[in-house]
């Protein structure tokens, strides 16, 4: 009789490693491009802007700081 643990825990922490890799270059990309900056929503703002809808979004209560 052979014993399977093995295989597939170290499949399971390979597939967690693999997950957990692609989470920190995804972030530190993001950091990278400023998504996560002083100016982070200006992209949702600028499309309201286009819309004619930022005038709804500032008397809904959200605030841009800019």
């Amino acid at each position: 009789m052979q014993d399977y643990t093995y295989p597939s825990v170290y499949l399971a922490y390979l597939m967690f490693a693999i997950l957990a890799a692609a989470a920190v270059y995804f972030c530190v990309r993001s950091l990278k491009d400023g998504y996560f900056g002083h100016n982070s929503e200006e992209p949702k703002y600028r499309m309201l802007r286009d819309d004619g809808m930022e005038d709804a979004a500032i008397s809904s209560g959200e605030n841009h700081g800019g």
